[in-house]
């Protein structure tokens, strides 16, 4: 196992009836931004508990971010906090609307003369502006980690942001917003979350047995819950067990004395930057083919996965990884998403060489756990998965 650091210092409030609690977690003093998203927190009862929550407080309402949060919606955002002496930001949403709450509570500091700095450099956040959120949709994991990806449409990008500074002060996570969750985010939300524990787990064996089983878990639970949840997103049991993968996948607990791949996700962000595909999708599309181009190096962890999670007892290493990187596809199938490219859109056929030449110019050279993704490797995935 390889060494590692680990704290995380964000408070979490779980299960029914907790929004209640903002009235005395957030500090009675402070001057409150509150920041959503395209409105549905009005239709399923969480704006008014959050409002009557909070309302011995100063408080000052920000709506709109989107699906992908957007640099230039942020802005605004940020001109009200400079403007109006915000001194706390609340996030009510799901993992965009908390994504834009870390860069405002990060640029709200910052004293250079580009936000964008933060992103394009990019720069760790020591210190930021206090903040706390209020989960709507689970998926991504940001109300228990430091990290953020913000979307850039005048320049077709994305990318991402972290640092210490940036873990929520508190998250209140109640399963039952699941119940009025449309089914397209339900199927996202699983992958997300899938997605991310095989950024963590589908690698190298390094002897980390406990980190390994934390993975698998996770993964287990979300192949048991994932399709469940989908025809029934009001079982409030299932919908705990769902919303605390989601969680777990990406609070920092896995990826501790393992190496970690993440490249499927930044090849993945460039199609959603130049299409406009939802996150998510983006890794079903990319992932399978990642794995298929990179067998040699990861066909050990793949053999274990396809033993431990799909059962697949027979066969030499080799069929037990190819395997997997199928029961892997058909899963993802199962939820009704689909996993190739041209799915998605027509104008499909120059992403490999637009990715290529955006990943050279910014100097991403060695990508995955291994650093030896390049450039034109990248490149071959993606025409891989058209």
């Amino acid at each position: 196992m390889l060494n590692f650091e680990f704290k995380n210092p964000t408070k979490i409030l779980f299960g029914k009836g907790q929004i209640v609690q903002l009235k005395t977690l957030v500090p009675a003093n402070a001057k409150v931004l509150f920041l959503y998203g395209g409105g549905s927190i009005k239709t399923n009862g969480v704006y008014e508990q959050v409002t009557a929550a909070l309302a011995d407080h100063k408080v000052v309402e920000f709506r709109g971010i989107e699906a992908n949060p957007e640099y230039d919606t942020l802005m605004k955002a940020l001109n009200i906090i400079k403007t109006q002496d915000i001194d706390f930001l609340l996030a009510v949403g799901g993992g965009s609307v908390i994504d834009g709450t870390k860069f405002l509570s990060s640029a709200a500091l910052y004293e250079g003369n580009d936000p964008w700095e933060i992103l394009a450099k990019p720069i760790r956040t020591e210190i930021g502006m206090p903040f706390a959120t209020v989960l709507t949709l689970p998926a991504t994991g940001s109300e228990m980690n430091s990290g953020a990806v913000i979307t850039r449409a005048e320049t077709k990008e994305k990318l991402a942001m972290g640092g210490p500074g940036l873990f929520p002060q508190f998250s209140i996570l109640d399963p039952q917003v699941i119940s009025s969750i449309p089914v397209r985010q339900l199927q996202n939300g699983i992958i997300d979350a899938y997605t991310h524990v095989l950024e963590q787990y589908l690698t190298y064996p390094i002897g980390a047995f406990l980190q390994d089983r934390f993975a698998e878990s996770i993964l287990k639970t979300l192949i048991e819950v994932g399709p469940a949840i989908i025809k029934d997103p009001a079982n409030y049991d299932l919908a705990c067990e769902f919303m605390w993968c989601c969680t777990m996948a990406l609070n920092g607990l896995i990826q501790k004395g393992v190496p970690t791949d993440w490249a499927t996700h930044m090849i993945g962000h460039e199609l959603t930057a130049q299409f406009g595909i939802d996150h998510a999708r983006t890794l079903a599309i990319v992932a399978p083919n990642l794995y298929k181009y990179k067998f040699e190096n990861k066909k050990d962890k793949l053999a274990q996965y396809g033993e431990r999670i799909w059962d697949i007892k027979q066969g030499p290493t080799e069929n037990k990884a190819h395997m997997a990187i199928e029961k892997t596809i058909a899963f993802f199938h199962q939820l009704g998403v689909d996993t190739k490219l041209s799915d998605y859109t027509q104008e499909y056929t120059n992403a490999a060489q637009s990715i290529e030449e955006r990943f050279t110019q910014r100097g991403w050279k060695g990508l995955g756990e291994r650093k030896d993704i390049t450039p034109s490797d990248a490149k071959k995935i993606i025409e891989m998965s058209y």
